[in-house]
Protein backbone atom coordinates (compact mmCIF):
# COMPACT_ATOMS: atom_id res chain seq x y z
CA UNK A 1 0.00 0.00 0.00
CA UNK A 2 1.37 3.36 -1.00
CA UNK A 3 2.47 5.59 2.09
CA UNK A 4 0.10 8.74 2.71
CA UNK A 5 3.28 10.85 2.35
CA UNK A 6 3.20 9.28 -1.53
CA UNK A 7 -0.46 10.01 -2.12
CA UNK A 8 -0.16 13.19 -0.95
CA UNK A 9 2.80 13.54 -3.61
CA UNK A 10 1.22 12.07 -6.54
CA UNK A 11 -2.32 13.94 -5.84
CA UNK A 12 -0.59 17.39 -5.68
CA UNK A 13 0.20 17.81 -9.55
CA UNK A 14 -3.57 16.69 -10.04
CA UNK A 15 -4.75 19.40 -7.67
CA UNK A 16 -2.04 21.70 -9.93
CA UNK A 17 -3.41 20.84 -13.23
CA UNK A 18 -7.45 20.92 -11.90
CA UNK A 19 -7.18 24.63 -10.69
CA UNK A 20 -5.22 25.41 -13.52
CA UNK A 21 -7.37 24.08 -16.12
CA UNK A 22 -10.22 26.18 -13.72
CA UNK A 23 -8.47 29.42 -14.66
CA UNK A 24 -8.30 28.52 -18.14
CA UNK A 25 -12.17 28.08 -18.66
CA UNK A 26 -12.79 30.87 -16.92
CA UNK A 27 -10.05 33.18 -18.63
CA UNK A 28 -12.06 31.81 -21.70
CA UNK A 29 -15.56 33.18 -20.49
CA UNK A 30 -14.17 35.99 -19.07
CA UNK A 31 -12.85 37.09 -22.73
CA UNK A 32 -15.77 36.31 -24.21
CA UNK A 33 -17.80 39.08 -22.11
CA UNK A 34 -15.44 41.41 -22.66
CA UNK A 35 -14.60 41.00 -26.23
CA UNK A 36 -18.37 41.50 -26.76
CA UNK A 37 -17.92 45.02 -25.49
CA UNK A 38 -15.86 45.48 -28.37
CA UNK A 39 -17.64 43.58 -31.23
CA UNK A 40 -20.46 41.71 -32.38
CA UNK A 41 -21.05 38.29 -31.40
CA UNK A 42 -21.04 37.45 -35.43
CA UNK A 43 -17.19 39.24 -35.06
CA UNK A 44 -15.97 36.87 -32.43
CA UNK A 45 -13.77 33.65 -33.67
CA UNK A 46 -12.05 30.93 -31.56
CA UNK A 47 -8.83 32.54 -32.23
CA UNK A 48 -9.96 36.35 -31.31
CA UNK A 49 -11.31 34.48 -28.14
CA UNK A 50 -8.32 32.68 -27.10
CA UNK A 51 -5.78 35.28 -27.93
CA UNK A 52 -8.04 37.54 -25.44
CA UNK A 53 -7.87 34.57 -23.09
CA UNK A 54 -4.35 33.88 -23.21
CA UNK A 55 -4.82 29.88 -24.06
CA UNK A 56 -3.85 28.31 -27.13
CA UNK A 57 -6.73 27.18 -29.78
CA UNK A 58 -5.99 23.75 -28.69
CA UNK A 59 -6.74 24.55 -25.20
CA UNK A 60 -9.68 26.21 -26.04
CA UNK A 61 -11.25 23.29 -27.75
CA UNK A 62 -10.37 21.24 -24.51
CA UNK A 63 -12.56 22.75 -22.93
CA UNK A 64 -15.24 24.20 -25.27
CA UNK A 65 -16.07 22.75 -29.13
CA UNK A 66 -17.18 26.07 -30.27
CA UNK A 67 -18.00 29.95 -29.06
CA UNK A 68 -21.60 28.54 -28.60
CA UNK A 69 -20.54 26.35 -25.95
CA UNK A 70 -19.11 29.25 -23.81
CA UNK A 71 -22.34 31.30 -24.76
CA UNK A 72 -23.98 28.36 -23.09
CA UNK A 73 -22.26 28.43 -20.10
CA UNK A 74 -22.52 32.35 -19.35
CA UNK A 75 -26.42 31.56 -19.88
CA UNK A 76 -26.47 28.86 -17.55
CA UNK A 77 -25.02 31.38 -15.05
CA UNK A 78 -27.06 34.08 -15.82
CA UNK A 79 -30.40 31.93 -14.96
CA UNK A 80 -28.94 30.48 -11.91
CA UNK A 81 -28.15 34.01 -10.63
CA UNK A 82 -32.13 34.70 -11.40
CA UNK A 83 -32.80 31.85 -9.15
CA UNK A 84 -30.64 32.87 -6.33
CA UNK A 85 -31.93 36.14 -6.57
CA UNK A 86 -35.29 35.16 -6.40
CA UNK A 87 -34.96 32.36 -4.29
CA UNK A 88 -35.47 29.79 -6.92
CA UNK A 89 -39.12 31.98 -7.75
CA UNK A 90 -40.63 31.56 -4.47
CA UNK A 91 -43.91 33.09 -3.96
CA UNK A 92 -44.44 36.61 -2.16
CA UNK A 93 -43.69 37.18 1.13
CA UNK A 94 -45.73 37.23 4.04
CA UNK A 95 -47.15 40.66 3.74
CA UNK A 96 -45.30 41.79 0.34
CA UNK A 97 -47.82 43.35 -1.45
CA UNK A 98 -47.82 42.77 -5.69
CA UNK A 99 -46.45 46.22 -5.69
CA UNK A 100 -43.76 45.50 -3.52
CA UNK A 101 -43.07 41.70 -5.44
CA UNK A 102 -42.89 42.89 -8.73
CA UNK A 103 -40.27 45.61 -8.07
CA UNK A 104 -38.57 43.11 -6.35
CA UNK A 105 -38.38 40.39 -9.36
CA UNK A 106 -37.87 43.52 -12.10
CA UNK A 107 -34.81 44.45 -10.13
CA UNK A 108 -33.62 40.63 -9.90
CA UNK A 109 -33.92 40.71 -13.80
CA UNK A 110 -32.32 43.93 -13.47
CA UNK A 111 -29.24 43.01 -11.53
CA UNK A 112 -28.60 39.75 -13.40
CA UNK A 113 -29.21 41.75 -17.03
CA UNK A 114 -26.70 44.40 -15.35
CA UNK A 115 -24.39 41.78 -14.40
CA UNK A 116 -24.39 39.99 -17.76
CA UNK A 117 -24.40 42.90 -20.22
CA UNK A 118 -23.49 43.57 -23.11
CA UNK A 119 -23.84 39.96 -23.38
CA UNK A 120 -27.42 39.30 -23.15
CA UNK A 121 -27.57 42.46 -25.60
CA UNK A 122 -25.48 41.20 -27.83
CA UNK A 123 -27.36 37.95 -27.71
CA UNK A 124 -30.51 40.08 -28.30
CA UNK A 125 -29.50 41.08 -31.63
CA UNK A 126 -27.74 38.55 -32.75
CA UNK A 127 -31.09 36.61 -32.10
CA UNK A 128 -32.89 37.78 -35.25
CA UNK A 129 -29.53 36.75 -37.89
CA UNK A 130 -28.03 33.48 -35.89
CA UNK A 131 -30.82 30.42 -35.69
CA UNK A 132 -28.58 29.04 -33.12
CA UNK A 133 -28.43 31.53 -30.59
CA UNK A 134 -32.27 32.48 -31.36
CA UNK A 135 -32.64 28.18 -30.38
CA UNK A 136 -30.23 28.96 -27.18
CA UNK A 137 -32.14 32.55 -26.26
CA UNK A 138 -35.54 30.82 -26.23
CA UNK A 139 -34.40 28.03 -24.22
CA UNK A 140 -33.41 30.60 -21.81
CA UNK A 141 -36.71 32.68 -21.49
CA UNK A 142 -38.77 29.58 -21.98
CA UNK A 143 -37.07 28.35 -18.86
CA UNK A 144 -38.08 31.80 -17.20
CA UNK A 145 -41.61 32.26 -18.28
CA UNK A 146 -42.52 28.81 -17.14
CA UNK A 147 -41.34 29.23 -13.51
CA UNK A 148 -42.99 32.76 -13.49
CA UNK A 149 -46.37 31.23 -14.75
CA UNK A 150 -45.97 28.68 -11.90
CA UNK A 151 -45.47 31.23 -9.63
CA UNK A 152 -48.19 33.12 -10.69
CA UNK A 153 -50.36 30.51 -11.00
CA UNK A 154 -50.26 30.04 -7.08
CA UNK A 155 -50.96 33.49 -6.27
CA UNK A 156 -54.39 34.26 -5.03
CA UNK A 157 -54.87 37.38 -5.28
CA UNK A 158 -53.82 37.75 -8.85
CA UNK A 159 -56.26 38.96 -11.20
CA UNK A 160 -54.36 38.75 -15.08
CA UNK A 161 -56.33 41.16 -17.58
CA UNK A 162 -56.07 37.83 -19.96
CA UNK A 163 -57.54 34.63 -19.48
CA UNK A 164 -54.54 33.45 -21.26
CA UNK A 165 -51.90 33.73 -18.39
CA UNK A 166 -48.68 32.33 -20.49
CA UNK A 167 -49.50 34.67 -23.39
CA UNK A 168 -49.68 37.66 -21.02
CA UNK A 169 -46.36 36.72 -19.17
CA UNK A 170 -44.77 36.15 -22.73
CA UNK A 171 -45.76 39.34 -23.56
CA UNK A 172 -44.35 40.66 -20.51
CA UNK A 173 -41.04 38.80 -20.33
CA UNK A 174 -40.62 40.27 -23.73
CA UNK A 175 -41.26 43.73 -22.97
CA UNK A 176 -38.89 43.04 -19.71
CA UNK A 177 -35.95 41.88 -21.97
CA UNK A 178 -36.18 44.76 -24.47
CA UNK A 179 -36.11 47.01 -21.78
CA UNK A 180 -33.43 46.29 -19.67
CA UNK A 181 -31.33 45.37 -22.79
CA UNK A 182 -32.06 49.27 -22.88
CA UNK A 183 -33.57 48.68 -26.55
CA UNK A 184 -34.07 52.34 -27.57
CA UNK A 185 -37.56 51.41 -29.09
CA UNK A 186 -37.96 50.92 -25.38
CA UNK A 187 -35.84 53.03 -23.28
CA UNK A 188 -35.68 55.82 -26.03
CA UNK A 189 -32.29 57.45 -27.60
CA UNK A 190 -30.80 59.38 -24.50
CA UNK A 191 -33.68 59.12 -21.59
CA UNK A 192 -33.28 57.78 -18.50
CA UNK A 193 -33.48 53.95 -18.60
CA UNK A 194 -35.15 54.18 -15.22
CA UNK A 195 -38.20 55.86 -16.38
CA UNK A 196 -38.73 52.24 -18.74
CA UNK A 197 -37.89 50.51 -15.81
CA UNK A 198 -40.57 51.90 -13.23
CA UNK A 199 -43.48 51.76 -16.00
CA UNK A 200 -41.88 48.18 -16.70
CA UNK A 201 -43.19 47.63 -12.92
CA UNK A 202 -46.59 49.30 -13.33
CA UNK A 203 -47.13 47.70 -16.24
CA UNK A 204 -46.68 44.27 -14.48
CA UNK A 205 -48.83 45.03 -11.26
CA UNK A 206 -51.96 46.39 -13.46
CA UNK A 207 -51.39 43.15 -16.13
CA UNK A 208 -51.34 40.58 -13.30
CA UNK A 209 -53.01 41.88 -10.21
CA UNK A 210 -54.60 45.04 -11.30
CA UNK A 211 -54.21 49.22 -10.84
CA UNK A 212 -55.54 49.62 -7.79
CA UNK A 213 -52.52 48.09 -6.27
CA UNK A 214 -50.01 50.31 -8.05
CA UNK A 215 -50.04 52.69 -4.77
CA UNK A 216 -49.94 49.69 -2.45
CA UNK A 217 -46.06 49.48 -1.92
Amino acid sequence: MPRLMDMTAESAPQEIRRSRGDRQRDAIVAAVRELLHERSFADLSVSTISERAGVARSGFYFYFDSKYAVLAVILADASELLDSLTHHFASREPGETPAAFAKRMVGSAAAVYANDDPVLRACAVARNTDAQIREMMDDFYDGIIDKLIALLEQDSEARPISDDLPALVRTLAATTTMTLTKDSAFVGRDDDPGRAVDALERLWISAIWGSEYLLKN
